[in-house]
């Protein structure tokens, strides 16, 4: 399903927590490299957790618009880290990308992460970046044009997990323990599962 149609602007162009739950089972490509996003935290408008809480800024610029963006930052100096941008133009919130499993180009994403197998390959934020090659170059980048990274539709995901974000004890403790993180159920490839119950199933 590697040749399934792009994301549209449309889809980042909501609520950043619709997007995060959305976003589990779509896809992203860059090269040779093809994943599926298995774990999302959704940063919303007001969020004391998110990048945006002191507003605007060169390097949070990204986060604000517009909708389906990537949002490329260094955590610790040393990990680079994935966000989508949402909601409207000029309305700082955005997705970030927890966990990954391979669909395409594995050999490349092992020999990118040192030879790891298996869920370790993908299972946090700074390996799947890594795993597909991305830089702050790629700051700003619409994924959903085509060309260099792309979002990609893909299936509905069988069943999902929700719960509180990870590493923001900073934050206040609504925004903390808000249920703003979603994984993908019965799999291996989730970063955290502390917190996570199965998300009701939605209704048809």
């Amino acid at each position: 399903m590697t040749d399934a149609p792009r994301l549209t602007r449309a889809f980042f162009a909501r609520d950043a927590l619709d997007v995060a739950r959305d976003l589990i089972g779509k896809r992203l490509r860059h090269g040779p490299v093809t994943v599926e996003i298995t774990e999302t935290e959704a940063y919303r408008v007001g969020d004391t957790a998110a990048h945006s809480r002191h507003g605007k800024t060169a390097r949070n610029a990204a986060v604000w618009g517009p909708p389906g963006g990537a949002y490329v930052y260094v955590c610790y100096g040393i990990h680079r880290m994935l966000n989508l941008s949402t909601n409207e133009d000029g309305v700082g919130a955005c997705v970030l990308v927890r966990a990954a499993r391979p669909v395409a180009g594995l050999d490349v994403i092992a020999a990118r992460r040192g030879g790891a197998r298996g869920p370790a390959l993908l299972t946090g934020p700074g390996k799947v970046a890594q795993a597909l090659a991305l830089d702050l170059a790629m700051n700003h980048h619409d994924v959903t044009a085509p060309g260099g990274l792309e979002a990609l539709d893909g299936p509905a995901p069988a069943g999902l997990l929700v719960g509180p974000r990870v590493g923001i004890d900073y934050a206040a403790p609504a925004d903390r323990d808000a249920p703003w993180r979603f994984a993908l159920a019965d799999t291996p490839w989730v970063s955290h599962r502390r917190g996570l119950t199965r998300a009701p199933e939605a209704a048809p």
